[in-house]
């Protein structure tokens, strides 16, 4: 769907507490890099009230009964979201293990579980699980990865370079960690060989910081991002055996997740409102003492917590496909041919995300803990032309979109999994669901319910329901989907929080894999 000016109603309403929090957050931003004097700020105020057209459930669907991504605080109740909703998208195979992490990857047949500090220490093979799903039905635990990083806790930072079939993350016990980096050759997917074993770990830890991390496409620089104070990192992997950072500085408030250009010289940097658009070429041709300009910055109030952005083309033309990990603002695309000047090209809702339905998301969510129904890691299924754009919406499972036409994007596809209701550290001690759960609110929803209510969109009295007293203790009736629904042919591999690993497949109803499928999540 598309904004406003290309035939999407929006509200413009009173926004000026967010665009004073925006403002400050951007005023820090461009003192913080150096930003030539081309660089410029763009806001885009709009909030869009429209929703993508819903699926096209065919036989042997389980579907929503409700809103669009809704599980009702009714269904949490009654035990009815333990069964799980699902259409056109089924289960193959699954591997729930002790649970699923935060971000995992897959390359290949195989899937790796990102690790939570200090749970996965006291699974019975600690660390991040290497799972074999050659054959997607029986999908099987083969092993796992013990360095110091591993077993630290990955959160958003196991990322596989499939260039040169390297897996990467660094070590963070919660929300930030330093110092710990681990490379693994993935050449056999199944049986990863740890590179730098001579020049990690606790005896020679490696100056940098992180919350998430992530690949240059050609493999030889892992960029680790810290979530504050907006610190980022390059460390050189051009020999794996001996990584080594060469280039660090701050570039904003906040920091978070990325997209990188298949050149390796622009990186669309997520921040707490937007993005951030940063030249790293100077890094990427290893000049000896490199700069990193501030280019351009994307801001808007219409979702927070940028998570990441995945750089593709539509017919030659460059755009950023960007989610937002809170304030149910979906995935944003931008036509980023001239960066200076970003046209905001589609937009992608559920109904549960519409401001009319903050009320409802927060009435549902009561109970859930801290994170509602938004957008955390997408993949499209090619970089070229994608055809198909698949995310990880936290408590609405793993949502698939038909994205060639960006005037007329549409669902075809979800698997919301089972509810590990009642599911606890002793059994899913890898699970951030159970460690978030002491709280019980969404609390990452309530600048979009603020604006929402402000605007007189949301109703205080339909925010109330049977939950409504959960404040403490959420007790696990929905999954949270983090991980990104990596495309395998008609298959989809991806990992939640409390089920793990899923196979699933897609109906040729709705989806036909184009012969140069490569899947993407920038």
């Amino acid at each position: 769907m598309t904004p406003d000016r290309w035939g999407i109603h929006t509200m413009r309403g009173r926004l000026h507490g967010v665009a004073c929090l925006v403002a400050g957050a951007l005023l820090v931003s461009t003192m913080l890099v150096s930003a030539p004097a081309t660089a410029a700020n763009h806001w885009f105020p709009d909030i869009s009230e429209s929703s993508v057209p819903k699926a096209d459930c065919g036989p042997g669907s389980r579907p929503e009964p409700g809103l669009q991504g809704d599980v009702s605080a009714e269904d949490r109740l009654s035990g009815r979201s333990m069964r799980g909703y699902h259409c056109n998208l089924t289960k193959l195979g699954n591997v729930t293990g002790a649970g699923g992490g935060i971000v995992s990857a897959s390359f290949e047949h195989c899937s790796y579980t990102g690790s939570l500090f200090p749970g996965n220490n006291f699974m019975p093979q600690p660390g991040v699980q290497v799972i074999d799903a050659s054959d997607p039905r029986k999908p099987r635990v083969v092993g796992s990865l013990t360095d110091t990083a591993m077993r630290g806790g990955t959160w958003e930072t196991l990322k596989v370079n499939k260039k040169r079939k390297l897996l990467a993350a660094t070590g963070v016990p919660l929300l930030w960690g330093a110092g710990f980096f681990a490379v693994y050759d993935i050449s056999d997917c199944t049986r990863p060989k740890l590179l730098n074993a001579r020049g990690g770990g606790i005896a020679y830890p490696t100056p940098f910081t992180s919350h998430e991390g992530g690949w240059s496409p050609d493999g030889r620089t892992y960029w680790a991002s810290g979530v504050a104070p907006g610190h980022l990192s390059a460390i050189d992997v051009s020999d794996p055996r001996n990584p080594r950072v060469i280039w660090q500085g701050l570039h904003s408030f906040l920091g978070h997740g990325f997209g990188i250009t298949p050149d390796g010289n622009r990186m669309y940097l997520s921040n707490m409102a937007g993005v951030t658009v940063l030249d790293i070429s100077a890094v990427q041709r290893r000049a000896p003492y490199p700069q990193v300009p501030h280019v351009a910055a994307y801001l808007w109030p219409d979702g927070q917590l940028n998570q990441h952005s995945i750089p593709v083309t539509y017919r030659g033309t460059p755009h950023i496909i960007t989610a937002d990990e809170g304030g149910s603002g979906g995935v944003k695309i931008f036509d980023v041919s001239r960066v200076n000047t970003p046209r905001y090209a589609a937009q992608l809702k559920l109904e549960i995300n519409l401001p009319e339905h903050q009320d409802t998301q927060f009435r549902s969510s009561m109970g859930g803990s801290l994170f509602g129904s938004n957008p955390h890691y997408c993949a499209v299924d090619r970089p070229k032309d994608p055809t198909a754009l698949a995310c990880a919406w936290e408590s609405s499972g793993i949502r698939v979109f038909d994205i060639r036409d960006l005037s007329a994007i549409k669902e075809i596809a979800y698997y919301n999994p089972p509810a590990q209701k009642g599911a606890t550290a002793l059994s899913r001690p890898n699970s951030p669901h159970v460690l978030g759960s002491i709280i019980g609110a969404p609390g990452i929803e309530f600048l979009s319910l603020g604006m929402s209510l402000a605007n007189g969109r949301a109703k205080l009295n339909d925010m109330i329901g049977p939950r409504i007293g959960m404040v403490v203790g959420g007790d696990m009736a929905t999954d949270w989907c983090f991980s990104p629904p990596e495309f395998r042919g008609n298959k989809i591999f991806t990992t939640c929080s409390d089920g793990g690993f899923y196979a699933l497949e897609l109906s040729s109803r709705v989806y036909i894999p184009p012969p140069d499928q490569d899947s993407f999540l920038g």
